[in-house]
């Protein structure tokens, strides 16, 4: 596992140990240095590129008529909880709302 980095604490290449005021001085004013972009890849030719998506497509692994059927089963199942969970919800948040607007009447 990586380690996390703490913010504002760079490694730098070259740090010399600086003693004193100057230290604090030079410490201001130094340079900042940003890494260099990496070098942008080649692009495939068109049939190179075609040959790369086909042996992708080639790596898919799709679900046979039975693992369809009970997904598509376990959502419609978990649609209708949903639709009870929140009918049965607004229905208690309308009756309060109107409880409390009655009281006021």
């Amino acid at each position: 596992m990586a380690k996390a980095k703490s913010p504002g604490k760079r490694p730098q290449a070259n740090a010399k140990p600086q003693v004193g005021a100057k230290a604090q001085a030079g410490a201001a004013g130094a340079a900042i240095t940003v890494d260099s972009p990496e070098p942008k890849k080649p692009r495939p030719s068109v049939p190179q590129f075609i040959g790369q998506v086909r042996a992708e497509g080639r790596k898919i692994v799709w679900p046979s008529r039975k693992e369809t059927w009970i997904t598509s089963v376990m959502v419609f199942i978990m649609v209708i909880i949903a639709a009870i969970f929140f009918w049965i919800v607004d229905t208690g948040l309308g009756f309060a709302f109107r409880w409390i607007i009655g009281l006021g009447s």
